[in-house]
């Protein structure tokens, strides 16, 4: 492990007195940048910038860190949608099940893979999919008859993961598959097992921002299945076969460069140390703002990896100005349900999702990342406190 990567959160943290960032790279980069560079020389000694041992490594890294026996490597938490939707064959006349209240690639995803995205809505207390809805659209879509129902993707909000429990035996109950988009939830945990291994296959981002970022797009899929390993590895080569000789079904170039991945390997000498300090910011917060907003519920068993910290307030935008002139940066997530997304507003059910559009004037997302000191985090729940 390098040297630096020994170092807690607490040593590398901002100046007291220094602005509040709502998310804080630099610090991470500081502390990483010996790291970083050691390993990006040893890619321009070895000249594999595409395809290079730390492929390799990474995915290794990143399997045994979630408990899966597989982790692929990939450009973008969009490409590892895509790829996860091709290599079980879906198209045209599938129905893919998706929450209404989530970023706009989960929806991309489906419809670029040809299948048909059916809303459903979310949780009011957990943001997460709605399981009660989701049953109702599933039973919907098999009376009407015109597609066939094949994945649910349950998006992983904020950080803490769904209740997939649930959702795999009701998965089984209907023969279809569960896609864990864990984009903001690598680090996270349910009933014992780190996300990445609690359903058929999941897919997260290295976006920058996220719990384990790049410098620049990437991302990763996680499977227990050895043959669906081997069909996302050849879907993200151009579908090609093992010696990249011939193209053996219809592919996409989802290749993760060897650069991002040296990146996402010095990431991952500090993960846990930093999710350590993602667990106690989101404790003081907690505890300091219980009685002040509407927090998102956390269910007993469920670890939350904390990619974002989002409340809920009324009268959002004059909260959000208040925070702002007191120093308090803040982001909205999402500012709009997908069904309400002029691009997707074919596939928008009748009467809409009204918690999703409820949430939509409610959340209002605080700082969040593992360099945040006490006295930040004091000087946070104060303005949250006298702003609503």
């Amino acid at each position: 492990m390098p040297h630096n990567a020994a170092k807690p959160v607490a040593a590398a943290s901002a100046a007291d007195d220094a602005p509040i960032l709502f998310f804080d790279l630099k610090t991470q980069a500081k502390r990483l940048r010996a790291d970083i560079e050691q390993r990006l020389m040893r890619i321009l000694d070895h000249g594999a910038y595409i395809g290079g041992p730390e492929v390799a490594e990474v995915e290794a890294k990143l399997a045994a860190h979630a408990g899966a026996k597989h982790a692929l490597a990939v450009a973008s938490g969009t490409d590892a949608l895509v790829i996860a939707l091709m290599g079980e064959d879906i198209g045209p006349g599938d129905a893919v099940f998706i929450p209404g209240f989530t970023y706009n690639a989960t929806c991309n995803a489906v419809i670029l893979s040809g299948a048909t995205p059916v809303f459903v809505d979310v949780d009011p207390h957990t943001c997460n999919i709605d399981l009660k809805h989701l049953e109702a659209q599933i039973e919907m879509t098999l009376r009407d008859g015109k597609l066939k129902p094949r994945k649910v993707i349950a998006v992983d909000l904020y950080g803490l993961p769904a209740d997939y429990a649930a959702l795999n035996k009701l998965a089984a109950k209907h023969g279809m598959l569960i896609l864990a988009d864990a984009a903001q939830s690598l680090g996270g945990a349910q009933g014992g097992k780190h996300v990445g291994a609690l359903t058929d296959m999941s897919a997260t981002s290295f976006y920058p921002s996220k719990t384990v970022g790049a410098y620049g797009d990437g991302g990763a899929m996680f499977t227990d299945d050895a043959a669906r390993f081997e069909r996302w590895s050849s879907i993200r080569w151009h579908g090609t076969d093992a010696a990249k000789r011939e193209s053996i079904r219809v592919g996409i170039n989802g290749r993760l460069d060897s650069m991002q991945c040296a990146v996402v390997l010095s990431k991952l000498t500090i993960f846990d140390d930093e999710m350590k300090a993602r667990h106690r910011i989101a404790k003081r917060y907690r505890e300091g703002l219980g009685n002040a907003v509407e927090l998102q519920h956390v269910p007993l068993g469920t670890e939350s990896a904390w990619g974002l910290f989002t409340v809920q307030v009324d009268n959002r935008e004059a909260v959000q100005k208040r925070l702002t002139d007191a120093g308090v940066p803040t982001s909205i997530y999402y500012f709009k349900g997908l069904h309400e997304h002029r691009a997707f507003a074919r596939f928008a059910p009748k009467g809409g999702l009204p918690v999703c559009e409820r949430l939509a004037t409610r959340v209002l997302s605080l700082p969040m990342h593992p360099y945040l000191n006490d006295r930040q985090l004091d000087r946070v729940i104060g303005a949250v406190k006298a702003a609503v």
